[in-house]
């Protein structure tokens, strides 16, 4: 536990900084809810399999392929409650086959927990002609959930993984004519716009479920030292490693958040809403811009019919 874990007050919700998973989940019983969850094998989604299993749900983990999610669910005990499913997020492709390989089970899906991601890449990548953090961490996520929509309990949540580096973005929040970096690239700044994203999808995907119960909501996780870190510079790292004991949320208290939006009853009258710490939190002017929301939307659209 991170120094500032022990000194920060919990917030309205009861739960704060220093709160875990299993804390968040503490007596309840799972066992009718079926939890889709990316980014499985490591990490924060590593411990909402092992903690939303323990709490009897089904999993269906997803990881980049069948064997990592498959490993993910033995290294916790939860294989007995898993289905593996590969999906690559950045391959059009992987996604549409794990999407089918879904749809197969013919189970209603509780939560579409959308964890997965890539971060800061030091130099500009791009697949498809999309950078690959705005593919990875948006348009991957934006494609699995269209499969699945459909698929959605009459009161499930959708639940995207966002940053508070959604704050360090690209002027305008999302630079709609630079999704390739051809214009200028910035490691940081192209995270934080796919950051962003996550949270305007959310946003305007509530919008699109009104006048039913079904719910979206972003969230941060807060700063939490896993593998996510990996293509940071060396410099960076060592920086970030010094101010752990002071700055760093635990793994299990990484995963709070969402796993608490994902199955603390009550809160789909918060579709839409940005949480920190699981407590509602007002994200940047662009995380509340309504229009930038809706032609992202149409934007991502246009480029999820171009991918094959």
């Amino acid at each position: 536990m991170s120094l500032l874990s022990k000194i920060k007050p919990n917030g309205p919700s009861g739960f704060g900084y220093g709160t875990t998973a299993e804390h968040v989940t503490q007596g309840f019983n799972l066992s009718q809810k079926t939890i889709l969850i990316t980014g499985c094998n490591s990490g924060i989604g590593l411990e909402s399999l092992r903690v939303l299993a323990m709490r009897g749900a089904h999993i269906i983990a997803c990881a980049r392929t069948e064997e990592k999610a498959a490993q993910a669910a033995k290294s916790v005990g939860a294989e007995l409650l898993c289905t593996p499913v590969a999906c690559e997020l950045s391959e059009p492709d992987s996604i549409r086959a794990a999407i089918e390989k879904i749809r197969g089970l013919g189970c209603t899906l509780d939560v579409l927990m959308l964890n997965a991601g890539i971060m800061a890449l030091p130099q500009c990548e791009t697949h498809y002609g999309i950078e690959l953090q705005f593919l990875t961490n948006h348009v991957g996520h934006f494609l699995l959930t269209q499969g699945l929509l459909d698929m959605l309990a009459d009161d499930g949540r959708v639940v995207a993984v966002s940053s508070e580096a959604h704050r360090n973005t690209v002027r305008g929040g999302i630079n709609l004519d630079n999704l390739d970096g051809s214009r200028g690239y910035n490691g940081w700044q192209f995270y934080g716009q796919s950051k962003l994203a996550n949270i305007l999808f959310a946003r305007e995907l509530a919008n699109r479920l009104q006048g039913t119960n079904k719910a979206a909501f972003s969230l941060h996780p807060g700063v939490i030292k896993t593998n996510l870190y990996r293509h940071t510079n060396p410099v960076l790292r060592t920086s970030l490693l010094a101010i752990d004991a002071l700055g760093f949320k635990s793994i299990p208290e990484g995963a709070a958040t969402q796993c608490y939006l994902a199955t603390f009853p009550g809160l789909n009258a918060a579709s839409g809403q940005y949480f920190s710490h699981c407590n509602r939190k007002k994200p940047s002017r662009y995380g509340l811009d309504d229009q930038l929301a809706r032609s992202l939307w149409e934007k991502t659209e246009e480029i999820v019919a171009n991918l094959s």
